[in-house]
Order: structure tokens, then C-alpha cells, then sequence
């Protein structure tokens, strides 16, 4: 069988796990983690990083710095990951679903504008497959309506949307480090704090509410509860084994980048004779190849091109389910406008195995099956 997605070890990962223990620190905020909140302020030019358990808590946190009350909407697609809604709906706000973009597969920014109400808060950019959304005319929008901008980047870490790096252009940015996305813990993520003015309070929320970090360096005498918070903080466990990743993280966006070209190429055929698509990407946006995926013309042929695939050795995978149809979505959020290209794209895509370690003969004979008549 070819997994849809294998884990990859770069070799220092367990030397890091066995300094962590010889240091004496196995908690949250040791020598591991502020290296890499260093290599995060340093590689996205963000203001302040904060690791945290997984890119779910790091949107929970960016919904408590958005002070999202009850009532509060929230913009975003309907095409993402549950995490991206539910940070919003915890604080009692209310996810506002907007159409995606037929080519990347983005949040429509042509809608945004006006699905805007006076309740509206903020506006949720999910960068689809490491490929930038239009961060010049959403941060426009914001900028004119008075709005917070969290990007979430869960899929971008070492993409680029003109020269800017994934989750540091908006107010806030969020990161993951899953065991499916490019740099890997496990479990994983990471807080971008892109306005200074929210970075003190990041800390204190991630600290269980109290100032424990300014106790630490010599800013107050002794901590306490200031805030509302709760543990975001990962394990110093987790972020020796990732520091092991960040230390490779151009050689493993190089090779992701080189099988996912192989991947284009060789599909170029079969797009020219119209029976599939294949991914969009603007010039304005360096992707990191974080997934490749084809579109076909219809569910029914994506059900069994799945199917040959599986009989094939080969696990192959579609994305997510739309929010907006989903039984939560239903309950506790709300649709602007007509979800076409959300409800057409979600039923038509199909994810290939991407993971360093593919060889060629293996993308071959992926390429192969994909091709054969249906």
C-alpha cells in the first residue's frame, strides 16, 4: 500500500527529545520551544511567536485576542477544517460562510465586502494548500470596515503570498505542525502575532490567563491571574522534535516541491484532454506543495477512481466536508450569499500521496492508475 501521507524524520528528531531531558525541562517554554518561536519570528518576520499545542489552540487564542462576544460573526469559507469555526462559535460568535474561489480554491475575496454587517468582528483567510488567499484586497476590506484579519495558515508554513510569508500579513496568524502538513510534531502549532498591541495579552491567554512570562523576566515580583486563558502551551517534547524539522525545512519544501511538480507534469496530458484539473497557482503566491490534488467532473467518477486506487495499493483521500452542510454548521452558523463552487469543488477533488520519501517509480505508477479509462 502507498499511504496517502507518511510521517517524515529528519535524524536529530530523538537527540533533541533526549537533550530536552537531560536540560531538566519536559514542561511548556523551555530552550527548545523559544528556539523555535526564534525560528518563526525570524523566517516570517512576525512580530512575536508563540508554539502551541496544535493550530486549533492557536485559533482559539486568536479568537480571545479578537474579543469575540456572543453574537460577533465572523467571516470565512466553508471549505476548511472544523478548528477554523469552532474557535469562533466557543466564544459564542457566529461563523459567516462565504463562496470559494473556483481556481485556488481561497475564500472568494470579491464577496467578503458584502457579507459585512455591523456584527461583523473579524475575517478568517484559510490558505488552501499552502496557496496564499488575496491578501491585499482582504486586508483592504478590513482595513476600511475597522476588522481583524486571522489567517489561518494551518497548511503554509514556508509559502509565500508576494514575498510575505503565510500567516504574517493579517493582525494574527495561525500555524500547524500535524503529522499530515510539511513540518511535523505529531501534534503541533503556533500562534503569529502580526500587531504588537496584541502580543502581552497572547502571552497571558496562552498562560492560563496569568503573567507568568513577564514574572520569568523580572516584570513583576510575582504572578498571577490576570485574564481569561488556558494551557495553550506544548510540552518541551514537542518542540525538540520540531526544532529537529525547522532545521531541515528548506531541503523538506525542496523535495515536497519537486515531487509535486512531477505530479503536474505528468497529469498535464490528461487536463489537455479535459478529464481532470489540476491545481492553480497565481503568480503572486509561492506555494510549498503541501498537498497535490486533481479535480474530476464529478463525484461519481471521484468515488471510483478511489476505489480503482485502493484495489491498486494506493490510498488516496478526498478533503473536507463543508461546514455550512455539516449538522454543527447548521446549528451555529450562517451562509451569505450562494455556496456553488464550495458545494461543485468539495464533491470533485481528490488528493494524491505527497510525502518525502515518494519515489518516482511510486508517482509513477500513481500517475498510471489515475490515467487508465474509467
Amino acid at each position: 500500500m502507498i499511504p496517502f501521507n507518511k510521517p517524515y524524520i529528519c535524524g536529530k528528531e530523538l537527540w533533541n527529545i533526549a537533550q530536552a531531558h537531560a536540560n531538566g525541562v519536559m514542561a511548556g517554554d523551555g530552550s527548545f520551544t523559544k528556539q523555535c518561536n526564534e525560528w518563526l519570528e525570524q523566517r516570517t518576520g512576525c512580530h512575536k511567536a508563540l508554539l502551541t499545542h496544535s493550530c486549533t489552540a492557536a485559533l482559539e487564542m486568536a479568537a480571545i485576542l479578537a474579543d469575540i462576544q456572543p453574537g460577533d460573526e465572523v467571516i470565512m469559507p466553508s471549505y476548511t477544517f472544523v478548528s477554523t469555526a469552532n474557535a469562533v462559535v466557543l466564544r459564542g460568535g457566529v461563523p459567516v460562510f462565504v463562496d470559494i474561489r473556483p481556481d485556488t480554491l481561497n475564500i472568494d475575496e470579491t464577496l467578503i465586502e458584502a457579507a459585512i454587517t455591523p456584527r461583523t468582528r473579524a475575517i478568517v483567510p484559510v490558505h488552501y494548500a499552502g496557496v496564499g488567499c488575496e491578501m491585499d484586497t482582504i486586508m483592504d476590506i478590513a482595513q476600511r470596515h475597522n476588522l481583524l484579519v486571522i489567517e489561518d495558515a494551518a497548511q503554509g508554513v514556508m509559502a509565500t503570498y508576494k514575498g510575505k510569508a503565510l500567516g504574517s500579513i493579517g493582525h494574527l496568524g495561525t500555524l500547524s505542525f500535524h503529522e499530515t502538513k510539511n513540518i511535523i510534531s505529531g501534534e503541533g502549532g503556533a500562534l503569529l502575532i502580526n500587531d504588537p498591541k496584541l502580543a502581552e495579552r497572547a502571552e497571558i491567554i496562552r498562560e492560563k490567563g496569568t503573567n507568568r512570562s513577564q514574572f520569568f523576566r523580572g516584570q513583576v515580583d510575582k504572578y498571577t491571574w490576570v485574564d481569561i486563558g488556558s494551557s495553550y502551551l506544548p510540552g518541551e517534547i514537542i518542540a525538540a522534535f520540531l526544532m529537529a524539522q525547522m532545521e531541515n525545512a528548506e531541503s523538506i519544501t525542496e523535495q515536497r516541491l519537486d515531487l509535486w511538480k512531477h505530479y503536474h507534469d505528468a497529469l498535464g496530458s490528461l487536463e489537455s484532454a479535459g478529464r481532470l484539473r489540476r491545481p492553480v497557482i497565481p503568480e503572486s503566491c509561492q506555494h510549498n506543495a503541501h498537498m497535490y490534488y486533481i479535480l474530476l467532473d464529478s463525484l461519481e467518477t471521484r468515488t471510483a477512481l478511489m476505489a480503482k486506487l485502493k484495489e491498486q495499493g494506493v490510498n488516496s483521500v478526498f478533503h473536507y466536508v463543508p461546514l455550512h452542510s455539516a449538522p454543527a454548521g447548521l446549528k451555529y452558523g450562517r451562509v451569505h450569499g450562494i455556496m456553488t463552487h464550495t458545494e461543485d469543488l468539495s464533491e470533485r477533488l481528490l488528493r494524491l500521496p505527497l510525502w518525502v520519501g515518494l519515489t518516482r517509480e511510486q508517482q509513477e505508477r500513481i500517475v498510471r492508475y489515475v490515467s487508465l479509462e474509467r
